[in-house]
């Protein structure tokens, strides 16, 4: 651990400044296919080339929507620039956005990140409100991308209505249950239900698997169910004195603690390789997460994994898009985010894998392809998230919500997971991470 505060954030400016540096020197280095510049304009063959910067799986090229849009407008080529981990994506944005150049002619903005473009980077960013009926979306999803003098950063996507996605060969060998009506009444109204199921599954475990991938997913999960998060509405921060946090922790701390996590970092390679060979039986599945498990379990996990309900409504993810104001293309970015996030191509998105539209009208229309669902064993996928999302609580993100969070799983429990500090150890090491953070 650091040796002192005062150190530690000398350091950490340190290491902000050389990544300045090394952002302005690399351009897009890090970006998926290895190009050295994000930005936009004209190709060889006369069009105008647009990139889009995501992370995960966002599900625009895998549905086929920017081949569809691509041949709807001739003139229009589109790139899409993957960052896996949204840690290390933020960053990379808000560090191109101060820059003025370098940014991607849309960006995605994660649901822990909007409440800090909205509050520290709107001038950056294009007034989409003006652009769109809004009506279209959630009024909720509108509100946490718009600025109290109401200009509207970027345009809902998805959000993230909670299940559980489990393997039901291996709950068949563990002998459980595995008819997901059965199981989501065994855990209902309770994780720490889920964490009991988890007990029972490690007596009988087959070999070289555990109950869950990480205790991090299951904090992840159990807090996007409760009231409250990080900061009070009015941006006091209480990350420190929040019962719904401090619920969500010791949850955790009952995996992270006990043999039935795989302790595995999620979004790092392990964690897909753990899909690919069955390494674990449950994962917390927010609807976007279909998408992840079809591309990471590959064709070995057709037919053996099935969706249940989740202990309780929960919402956990979600994002926006947004079209930086120094887009070279700005006027073009504008209208393909626009059909992008459109009720018509969010349902396309959900057919394909399962993300939920922030679309109302799309709901009544929503049906996922024919081989999602026969991959999750024909799983009622709409009925199951849609009857999440109808009782999420709704929650407020403060300024650094993603930052906290990651301290608390990426420092706090994985101190507990993986390196066998007790609770309370991991805990104070989020705690001194968070200060940090905050500049306390």
């Amino acid at each position: 651990m650091r040796t002192s505060t005062r150190r530690s954030r000398r350091l950490s400016a340190l290491a902000v400044a050389a990544a300045l540096t090394t952002g302005l020197l690399a351009g897009c280095a890090e970006d998926s296919d290895g190009s050295g510049s994000n930005e936009g304009g004209g190709n060889a063959d006369g069009k105008t080339t647009l990139t889009v910067g995501t992370f995960g799986t966002f599900g625009y090229k895998q549905a086929g929507l920017y081949d569809e849009y691509m041949k709807l407008h001739p003139d229009i080529s589109i790139k899409e620039n993957v960052t896996t981990r949204t840690d290390v994506y933020w960053p990379k944005v808000l560090t191109r956005l101060q820059a003025g150049s370098g940014a991607d002619d849309i960006q995605a903005i994660e649901i822990m990140n909007v409440t800090e473009a909205v509050e520290t980077q709107a001038d950056k960013f294009v007034d989409l409100g003006k652009e769109v009926d809004k009506s279209q979306w959630l009024d909720w999803k509108n509100a946490q991308a718009t600025t109290k003098d109401g200009k509207q950063i970027g345009l809902g996507t998805d959000v993230g209505p909670m299940a559980i996605c489990y393997r039901k060969d291996l709950f068949e060998k563990a002998g459980l249950e595995t008819d997901r009506t059965k199981l989501a009444e065994q855990w209902k109204g309770d994780w720490g239900k889920y964490v009991d199921l988890g007990k029972q599954y490690m007596e009988k475990a087959p070999s070289g698997t555990k109950f869950v991938d990480s205790a991090s997913s299951v904090y992840n999960a159990a807090l996007g169910g409760e009231p409250e998060r990080y900061y009070q509405t009015d941006g006091t921060v209480t990350w420190d004195k929040s019962a719904s946090v401090k619920k969500a922790w010791n949850v955790a701390m009952e995996v992270a603690t006990s043999d039935m996590s795989a302790k595995l970092k999620q979004f790092d390679k392990p964690w897909d390789q753990g899909y690919a060979n069955g390494t674990f039986a449950t994962v917390a599945c927010p609807a976007w997460m279909i998408g992840y498990i079809l591309e990471k379990s590959g064709d070995s996990g057709k037919g053996k994994w099935d969706v249940a309900a989740a202990p309780t409504a929960s919402n956990w993810g979600g994002s926006f898009l947004g079209v930086p104001t120094a887009s070279k293309n700005q006027k073009e970015a504008v209208e393909l985010a626009k059909w992008l996030t459109a009720p018509e191509q969010q349902a396309k998105v959900f057919a394909k894998q399962a993300s939920f539209p922030s679309t109302p009208s799309a709901y009544d229309s929503l049906k996922p392809a024919a081989a999602t669902t026969a991959y999750f064993s024909n799983a009622p996928i709409t009925e199951i998230f849609s009857a999440s999302a109808e009782t999420i609580p709704s929650q407020y993100f403060g300024i650094k919500d993603q930052a906290i969070n990651t301290a608390l799983t990426d420092v706090g429990i994985l101190q507990v997971e993986q390196k066998g500090k007790s609770a309370d150890e991991g805990w104070d090491a989020a705690g001194k991470e968070i200060k940090d953070v905050l500049g306390q």
